[in-house]
């Protein structure tokens, strides 16, 4: 039976203790109305901390810069032009209206209907900073907490496909599998409280739960059928519910497999991983499509959820990877050989180069249509999120090319632990990028409070998953292929 270690339970109380007062910290410190943003702003304009096109102009526009305010109205209905222009439409012709728009009503005979809409325009700038400003603590948490929640969700896929390949190498790793599994439920159901908050409105993530912005908004108004609350929650609870069901019994079946004098529990779980493996892969497309992409309600992509799986399988994979070699390195898990530790190098390879390919497919494609609707989702990450945007795919993909291609590192302890956290720390990244652009936009930077929620939840999954561990036997010892995989040599 494996011990879990006094150090390394003390660091993960450490971590969860850190984490709480960073997260702490970051709800405190956000600003709690228009005029500590309004100050924040101007602090900007003058330098201290640089400000975007549309706040400089807000902030001259509030102190009677009538020319400004001008430029400011064309620059917004350029890009609502550019962001209604329908599909085929080339840009310059979807701003010719704006272009002939009559500037003399700006000008002419309505100087205090002008004042007027100038404050109304300042005030609802300041709202949505406010909001993007508010919404940082609560997006960093959010990070963190489905990128957690998704490696044990990816590490549960993993452990089912190998029951229906009924692969020969792996069973051996089985209790590291489930050990890791064993977050699912603490994640799922903190995940859960976080949606069941979103729909009361504590925070701004998801804007089509806002009744005002589906009122003024015929994009968001059109998807209210699929994107409204109570659906949208259930469907939640579903996805979360099932993948736990199957957690809860093919662990039981495994455990069970263990005194059985037949296979019979074996046979349960090969039919129950075959059934789970329907439901994850349509529920993981929908899951993708409803926590994350509906952040951005105006975007789509048909390559969105398997994009996503991409990711958080091959964080799943190095998460397997990293547990086996410190349980290793304490004596555990005696039947895991070098072969055993191969075979898992070469998945985070195949999977970081899976997700390259999907990263560029998407990435192209929207690129050469030149749609938009569809390009405005990478412009802004490309403009305002360019430096983690491409050092997720240095870290994704360049790094794990240049290190894992190479037979013998994949043999090495500690290139492994090393590839696996630069592997980690930039999913960690694909996720930060996927969602906080449509929460935060340009108001972001990784500082207390994604850091905070990162210690947390790190903290958090190593309590539960080695804990876990310390339940149940690290080897399965009736499985039909035991035998074969404690002897697994090439």
């Amino acid at each position: 039976m494996y011990t879990f270690s006094s150090k390394l339970k003390t660091l993960s109380y450490i971590l969860m203790a850190l984490g709480i007062l960073g997260i702490g910290y970051g709800f405190y410190s956000a600003p709690k109305d228009i005029q500590e943003v309004e100050k924040l702003l101007a602090a900007e304009s003058h330098g201290e901390h640089g400000g975007s096109k549309h706040e400089a102009s807000a902030s001259a526009t509030h102190h009677g810069d009538a020319v400004s305010h001008t430029e400011l109205a064309v620059d917004d209905k350029v890009e609502a032009s550019h962001a209604e222009a329908p599909v085929g439409v080339d840009a310059a012709d979807s701003i010719k209206e704006v272009q002939v728009l009559p500037l003399s009503d700006l000008t002419k005979g309505r100087e205090k209907a002008h004042v007027m809409t100038a404050e109304e325009e300042h005030t609802e700038h300041l709202t949505h900073v406010l909001h993007q400003l508010q919404n940082k603590p609560w997006s960093a948490f959010y990070v963190a907490c489905i990128f957690f929640m998704l490696i044990s969700l990816g590490v549960l896929a993993f452990y089912a496909i190998q029951q229906v390949a009924q692969a020969g190498w792996s069973p051996v790793l089985f209790r590291v599998m489930q050990g890791i599994t064993a977050y699912l439920p603490v994640g799922s159901v903190i995940f859960f409280l976080f949606l069941l908050l979103s729909g009361l409105h504590i925070n701004h993530l998801f804007i089509w739960m806002d009744p005002e912005v589906v009122a003024t908004d015929k994009l968001i108004a059109n998807k209210a059928g699929y994107l409204n609350f109570p659906f949208w929650i259930v469907r939640a609870a579903i996805f979360l519910v099932g993948w736990n069901l199957y957690r809860y019994y093919s662990r039981k079946n495994c455990l069970a497999q263990d005194d059985a004098n037949d296979n019979l529990f074996y046979k349960k779980n090969f039919k129950l991983s075959a059934l789970f493996l329907v439901f994850f892969i349509v529920t993981e497309s929908i899951m993708s499509w409803d926590w994350i992409m509906s952040i951005d309600p105006h975007w789509f992509s048909t390559l969105f959820g398997w994009y996503v799986l991409s990711s958080f399988l091959v964080s799943a994979v190095t998460t397997i990877a990293i547990v086996t070699l410190y349980l290793k390195s304490k004596g555990a898990l005696e039947h895991v050989n070098t072969s055993h530790i191969h075979d898992l190098a070469k998945f985070m390879f195949g999977f970081s180069v899976f997700w390259t390919y999907l990263w560029f497919c998407q990435y192209m494609l929207i690129w050469y249509a030149n749609i938009p609707e569809e390009v405005t989702y990478y412009v802004t990450r490309i403009d305002v999120y360019n430096l983690p945007f491409f050092g997720a795919v240095v870290m994704n993909f360049v790094f794990p090319l240049l290190i894992l291609i190479n037979t013998d590192f994949k043999r090495i302890s500690w290139v492994l632990v090393m590839a696996g956290v630069v592997i980690l720390v930039g999913h960690y990244l694909d996720f930060f990028i996927m969602i906080m652009p449509g929460t935060v936009g340009d108001r972001w930077f990784i500082g207390i409070s994604e850091i905070a929620s990162i210690l947390f939840f790190l903290g958090l999954f190593i309590f539960v998953v080695f804990t876990a561990m310390t339940k149940v036997p690290l080897l399965p010892k009736r499985n039909p292929f035991i035998e074969e995989s404690k002897h697994f040599h090439y």
